[in-house]
């Protein structure tokens, strides 16, 4: 019989937790919040947990939640669509310039970033004007929101045209890596932005307003859900597809932009033979165990057979392009990336500017106050996080950032 490689939790009267986290810390916060969630009586099976995996709202991040005629909004949470997109160009490490600096200007201009403005270019994090190429990919996405914002009118965001193809903040970034043979990669981190944030908030609120209406009960006010055939679920999934594809072309849309920035810089390329976009936060209707379900990867990244995916580290830390064994207990899932061992706020007290300086020594990134809660020792081990998920997906390449963009 072969070894099992998952641990698991089990209280009576909820469904078995899976957990892929030997040799990784899980916070008490975190499993009392898994708990919680697999005592929901439309859980399908149990509950897949990645080894990233930690304390969250309502529950946790790295979690894979299948459901049977119910959605949790709060597990989706409020950046719908959140993922990762890789490529994979056609040079290498010989052909970057010995200073990387003027690099990162370039993409830091190229890309609306933070919350900054640029006179003529970026508005608060987004576009002053919206460029052709945005206003176009803008315009296949456009008849839906109109049709959502119809039934809706509260979730209407002001810009959401110029938010398309800008970055973000957090955890969000770009970055350029080289692989295990030194071939160049993009590789960059981002959702629905603005417009994903206001539907989430939006039918968060609205499950929890179903809940009081109908006198339900939770172990956690935020594991308020929405049940398949009513006009909010419907209209939650309407939005929430919509977000998602909004974040798929967010990203790509991005990568337009990084490339035109760096073909100003480096020697003539093409795309390399591989090319990978993914969401790490978003629901997806699946077959399981015999039952369509629901799948919602809070934090975590499709792993079917044959399937590529991407789980970065921290800013300084390896990152891994891989392909998904197809692992049913995990629901073919895998972690999204190394999983946060601390608070921001718990980040931002323990370690100095020089902490931080020291752990991304070899990258040409911000180091600076206002990202002390993304330093890589904020962070869960990425070696001891892929050693858990063997079973999950095979490393396909290995990757070291060189220069890190984040808002």
């Amino acid at each position: 019989m072969a070894t099992r490689t998952f641990d698991v939790l089990h209280e009576k009267g909820g469904q078995p937790v899976k957990m892929w986290t030997r040799g990784v810390p899980v916070e008490d916060e975190a499993k009392q919040q898994l708990l919680n969630t697999a005592s929901l009586p439309f859980i399908h099976s149990h509950l897949a947990v990645m080894p990233d995996v930690h304390f969250g709202k309502g529950s946790t991040v790295g979690s894979v939640i299948p459901t049977k005629g119910a959605i949790i909004p709060a597990a989706v949470g409020v950046d719908i669509g959140c993922g990762m997109m890789a490529w994979k160009l056609t040079l290498s490490a010989a052909d970057l310039p010995d200073t990387l600096a003027p690099i990162r200007g370039a993409i830091e201009r190229a890309v609306p970033h933070g919350f900054i403005t640029t006179q003529g270019r970026s508005l608060k994090g987004g576009w002053a004007t919206a460029p052709a190429s945005v206003s176009t990919r803008w315009r296949k996405l456009a008849t839906r929101y109109d049709a959502i914002l119809a039934k809706h009118p509260k979730i209407a965001h002001r810009r959401p045209v110029h938010q398309l193809g800008s970055l973000g903040s957090g955890n969000h970034f770009i970055e350029l890596c080289l692989d295990e043979a030194d071939a160049i990669w993009v590789m960059l981190h981002s959702g629905s932005r603005g417009p994903g944030n206001v539907i989430g908030r939006y039918f968060i609120e609205q499950a929890k307003e179903d809940m009081q209406r109908h006198f339900i009960h939770l172990p956690d006010r935020d594991l308020a859900y929405l049940s398949e055939g009513t006009p909010h679920f419907d209209d939650y999934f309407e939005a929430l597809m919509w977000a998602q594809d909004y974040a798929f072309e967010n990203r790509q849309a991005m990568m337009d932009n990084v490339l035109r920035a760096l073909r100003e810089h480096l020697p003539p390329f093409q795309i390399g033979e591989l090319a990978v976009n993914c969401h790490h936060n978003y629901v997806a209707r699946e077959t399981h165990f015999g039952a369509d379900v629901m799948i919602t990867r809070k934090g975590a990244v499709h792993a079917g057979e044959g399937v590529m995916g991407i789980i970065p580290g921290s800013m300084g830390a390896k990152s891994f392009i891989v392909r998904g064994k197809g692992n049913a207990q995990s629901f073919c899932s895998c972690s999204h990336g190394a999983g946060r061992v601390m608070s921001r706020t718990e980040a931002k007290r323990r370690f100095t500017l020089e902490d931080h300086a020291k752990a991304t020594a070899n990258v040409e990134c911000r180091k600076d106050e206002a990202v002390i809660d993304e330093t890589p020792a904020a962070y869960k081990d990425i070696d001891a996080v892929m050693a858990a998920q063997t079973d999950l997906v095979d490393i396909v390449h290995t990757l070291r950032q060189v220069i890190c963009v984040k808002g």
